[in-house]
């Protein structure tokens, strides 16, 4: 729910006023072609994490996807809904509006109430690694923007670690550890080279003992390798979402849902039957 979406389909913020009921129209139809298309999980969220964009208050963010959950939960009641925030108030509004998920680009490091949050309404947690400076930032024309690889002594190593940092976090607010899901944060902080070596080897990240979640869907790292623009990326996604999956993705965040359910369910027959 937000204007600068960096895959360019992003539903803009909802109109004020009388036009604000066609905002939330257009936001359900969505979600119900994203359900006949084989969509597990819905995820909403009123922060573009594009690199460039501009953060926004926790009211603007409840602005944009509170009254979009209701109607989700309402027109959907058994459809599972993650709240895509790293802000305690807006998750705990968004929980209490029929979001059963949290979850975390910050990995409960940008808001240390968000844990609680969590534990009060019993939500499992989404805890993604990020490096991401908003101050680092690669343009280029047609491929779009790209946060800056950081530094890693030892990529793989750096990662695992500093996602179990954002565990004990957790677990130490009281999150109980089977509501624990763990996102090497493609995109986040990484170059390309650093993100085709996350994938290759999420076996290791999944080896840590929680279930992962996968987001490569239209990346710059696939647009950087192929030399597209996002919109041309659906091939490029479908091969990382292949491969994150023979390496032990349990969940993958995707924007071209009935190509990648495809992909996934093809994808499971060979190595999950």
């Amino acid at each position: 729910m937000t204007p600068d979406s960096f895959s360019g389909d992003g539903l803009l913020t909802l109109p004020k006023g009388k036009d604000r009921g066609e905002g939330i129209s257009a936001a359900v139809e969505q979600v119900r072609q994203f359900l006949v298309d084989g969509v597990d999980i819905l995820d909403v969220g009123g922060e573009s994490t594009r690199p460039g964009s501009q953060p926004v208050t926790a009211d603007d963010e409840m602005e944009r996807v509170i009254s979009v959950i209701e109607a989700i939960s309402k027109e959907f009641p058994d459809a599972l809904i993650s709240i895509d925030t790293y802000k305690a108030r807006v998750a705990e509004a968004a929980l209490k509006a029929g979001a059963q998920i949290i979850n975390d680009v910050w990995a409960l490091r940008a808001d240390p109430e968000l844990a609680s949050v969590a534990v009060a309404c019993g939500a499992p947690v989404i805890l993604m690694h990020n490096r991401s400076n908003p101050a680092s930032v690669e343009v280029r024309q047609q491929l779009g923007n790209a946060y800056t690889g950081s530094t890693y002594e030892n990529l793989m190593e750096d990662v695992k670690r500093e996602l179990l940092m954002s565990v004990e976090l957790a677990v130490k607010a009281g999150v109980e550890e089977t509501r624990i899901l763990l996102d090497p944060g493609i995109g986040f902080g990484k170059t390309r080279e650093h993100n085709l070596q996350l994938i290759n080897r999420l076996d290791e990240i999944r080896s840590l003992g929680y279930p992962v979640l996968l987001g490569p869907s239209r990346k710059s790292f696939i647009g950087f390798t192929l030399d597209l623009p996002p919109d041309q990326r659906v091939e490029g996604t479908a091969a990382t979402v292949a491969v994150g999956i023979a390496r032990g993705a349990d969940i993958i965040r995707v924007h071209d849902v009935k190509e990648m359910a495809r992909v996934a369910k093809m994808t499971d027959a060979i190595v999950r039957n």
